[in-house]
């Protein structure tokens, strides 16, 4: 063991970060998950991140635990205790623990170059070596390895070891020959820490009572839970990361409650499809028959999409499409989040197209926004996006338990019934008969009255054929005043602050926690900042009411080319010169001193000075 040169660093009593360096393909993620389960159970504020390697093994992937006594999401932008378990990562995995901090490695063979920093405390652990003398066979004890790195931070930590042996008898309570394995790697890891190292650590984690009624949950399997709730029956996608595991998620839920225990009978449908072209055409057709039908994919997919999406908006079809945000198109870099496609989502398809877009800030809002976004998909008759991402998909949250109305009735819009048409002489599938831009649409085989033949943008108000200028023009100007209809119904804003500053903040999504640290950080230096989390475009009255009140705005997001803020100034009123950008594009999720450190920037110092 080597230690730092200054040990007399504050406690740090639930509020620090671990991060964990792997070779992807170890089976890691069960220690991780292990950590990250332990600290939840003891009632402490916790969020796991994964940085993995979009190959299927043998690339460096990490795995990042912030514990935070305050209850904070985001990243930290620092890393207290670091686990190098990858040779070829040792270099970054030293350099990027913070002075003060600790390095965990497998002493079994010399690492000479990790006794360079003299500003850190160094822990080796034969961890390898342990592993073969107690365990049989070179696939378990790669994977066991990952246990006793567990326990002795179990140790180092004081995480409580009844409850790690708890979960562990959670996962594996029908195999008693991997229990008892892991329960001795675990115990191993724990009992060699305890002998040779100073336990616990300043940085420590103590019983605390903040998790009660909520759950650990990653994005995509909340979103796939709001799709069944919502009475989806039908899933159509080509497989793409980071949305993959919504469907599958999806598939899961509907298998365990969608087939009839009597007959076997499978009330579902999934499809599986050669593109994403394919897909949303599954989707556009299963819904224009009256289905909930949905596509998950990302901004690849949505560039493939287009045309049908295009048909969607004119043709007016329900469609419900999840864009997993990611980095860049093609093959990109798939497994790093961004929030990159704004703009070809509010836009997509050919000719004049507007689209219904919700940003979820959390698991906890893809559940609710899901429901929300087939309601909206068939009141407006239009496909609807849920623009999550890949750090909200695919990361695991602490999130409130998800509630659920059992009165719920799926709002389907204006569907005529078998007897409404019985009362008409003739239907008219596009004509506005209510001054609301949305007109009534039947479902094929209610009655011969419903039928209809139309082509998709080419068409008149009553549904027959066009080429005329005129003609197509009445049906473009109705959907424009559809999208404004869409303003009153989607969700709105979520407003905070005093209301009495000139500096006003403007974001959406994943950015929600790092903002919320970051105004938090910012008062306690004087800076008072009025907050809107925009949840959804079209923008509504109250986005307008916001820019106009305050004569600075920050727009915090987290790509390159500041898309919100292009759709705030295509959008809405504002004065362009009000706005100014921080923009988070590395392909890591936001931390909070990205937006301290651009706000301070740009506030002048006698503003600090007077509270902002």
């Amino acid at each position: 063991m080597q230690h730092a040169a200054s040990q007399d660093s504050p406690d740090r009593l639930n509020d620090f970060v671990i991060k964990l360096a792997n070779v992807n393909g170890t089976g890691s993620a069960s220690a991780n998950t292990l950590l990250m389960k332990s600290l939840f159970r003891m009632g402490i504020p916790v969020m796991g991140k994964n940085y993995f390697p979009s190959n299927i093994q043998g690339l460096p992937t990490w795995y990042e635990i912030r514990i935070s006594r305050d209850g904070y999401v985001a990243r930290s932008g620092r890393i207290d205790v670091m686990v190098a378990m990858n040779a070829e990562t040792y270099a970054k995995d030293v350099k990027d623990v913070s002075p003060g901090g600790y390095l965990l490695y497998d002493s079994t063979w010399p690492r000479p170059a990790l006794l360079k920093r003299d500003d850190i405390t160094i822990f080796g652990v034969p961890l390898a070596r342990i592993c073969n003398e107690t365990f049989q066979g070179v696939r378990s004890r790669i994977l066991l390895k990952n246990i006793v790195y567990a326990g002795v931070l179990g140790a180092l930590l004081d995480i409580e070891l009844d409850v790690m042996r708890s979960l562990l008898g959670e996962s594996y309570a029908n195999k008693k020959s991997l229990l008892d394995s892991n329960v001795k790697a675990l115990e191993l890891g724990y009992n060699y820490a305890k002998e040779h190292f100073p336990c616990p650590l300043p940085l420590r984690v103590a019983r605390m009572d903040k998790t009660a009624n909520h759950i650990m949950i990653d994005g995509n399997t909340a979103a796939a839970l709001g799709c069944m709730y919502a009475g989806a029956t039908v899933g159509a996608w080509y497989p793409i990361t980071p949305s993959t595991s919504l469907m599958d998620g999806f598939k899961s839920f509907c298998q365990k409650w969608r087939v009839d225990p009597e007959t076997g009978k499978r009330n579902f449908v999934i499809v599986q499809c050669e593109d994403e072209l394919a897909a949303i055409g599954t989707v556009i057709g299963a819904s224009w028959n009256g289905a909930r039908s949905f596509t998950p994919t990302s901004g690849p997919g949505i560039s493939l999409m287009n045309e049908f999406i295009g048909l969607a908006y004119y043709a007016e079809v329900p469609a419900v499409i999840f864009d997993i945000q990611r980095v860049g198109p093609s093959t990109g870099m798939p497994t790093r989040t961004q929030q990159c496609d704004l703009m070809i989502a509010a836009y997509a398809s050919h000719g004049d197209t507007r689209h219904v877009l919700l940003f979820p800030n959390s698991p906890e809002e893809c559940f609710y926004m899901s429901v929300h976004a087939f309601d909206l998909a068939e009141r407006l008759q239009t496909p609807v996006f849920v623009m999550s991402d890949l750090d909200i998909g695919m990361n695991d949250w602490m999130c409130p338990d998800l509630k659920w109305d059992d009165s719920y009735v799926p709002d389907r819009g204006k569907v005529l019934s078998k007897e409404q048409l019985d009362q008409i002489d003739k239907f008219y599938r596009y004509f506005d008969k209510d001054g609301d831009a949305i007109p009534y649409r039947t479902l094929p085989g209610t009655h011969p009255k419903g039928a209809y033949f139309t082509r998709g943008s080419g068409h008149t108000q009553y549904g027959g054929y066009t080429e005329d200028s005129t003609e197509y023009q009445i049906v473009l100007d109705r959907l424009k005043r559809k999208f404004d209809t869409a303003k009153t119904l989607v969700p709105k804003a979520v407003l905070d602050g005093r209301g009495s500053t000139n500096l006003g903040l403007v974001s959406l999504g994943s950015c929600d926690g790092a903002v919320r640290e970051a105004l938090d950080l910012l008062r306690r230096r004087g800076v008072h900042i009025d907050y809107m989390r925009v949840r959804a475009f079209p923008f509504g009255q109250e986005v307008e009411d916001f820019l106009a009140a305050h004569s600075q705005i920050f727009v915090v997001e987290q790509n390159r080319d500041a898309q919100l803020r292009s759709l705030l100034t295509l959008e809405t009123a504002v004065d362009k010169a009000k706005l100014h950008s921080i923009l988070h594009y590395s392909g890591l999720p936001m931390s909070s001193s990205v937006i301290v450190d651009g706000v301070l920037a740009s506030v002048p110092e006698q503003r600090l000075a007077v509270g902002g």
